[in-house]
């Protein structure tokens, strides 16, 4: 009876051990991708990554003569969205990150002053840091619609999560 208890917890340990193994085997950063979209269906990120998180980042100022909510202090949605994703950029490369270490982005986004939040604006500037030549690594994302962001002149805000 002992011996059978023993020869059990030994196969249970060895096979432990086997699964263990097999999982340390798989240590890259895995990107689900949907061919048909420009962002991915999810991302897999092992254990043992460094992990970079940015706060929600807005473009620069362009415009600081302009007085508040004016849309010309930081420029259209277009305009944001790439100076946001330059600031995600700069961020990034001062921890030692750059964008193709990215794997989400949180992205908010605004009405202008007719009312209405231009999507195709965001999704241009997007296409101009990934998925594309320089950077071929799609992200998983949310673009996320809201009502109004800290300052009425902004219309753009996103988060971003890199690892390697």
């Amino acid at each position: 009876m002992k011996s059978s208890i023993c020869i059990v917890f030994a196969v249970l340990f060895l096979l432990s051990c086997q699964a263990d193994s097999e999982k340390g085997q798989d240590k890259e950063i895995k990107r689900i991708d949907r061919p048909e979209a420009s962002i991915l269906k999810g991302v897999f990120i092992p254990a043992d990554k460094d992990i970079f998180y940015t706060s929600g980042l807005v473009s620069e100022v362009l415009n600081p003569d302009a007085p508040a909510g004016d849309y010309s202090k930081y420029g259209n949605t277009y305009e944001q969205s790439v100076g946001t994703l330059k600031r995600i950029k700069e961020t990034l490369k001062t921890e030692g990150y750059d964008m193709q270490d990215v794997f989400f982005l949180r992205v908010y986004l605004a009405p202008d002053e007719s009312g209405k939040i231009d999507w195709d604006a965001w999704f241009k500037a997007y296409g101009e840091y990934f998925n594309n030549e320089e950077n071929p690594n799609k992200v998983a994302r949310s673009t996320i619609g809201v009502y109004k962001l800290a300052r009425p002149e902004l219309l753009v805000e996103v988060e971003a999560v890199a690892a390697k």
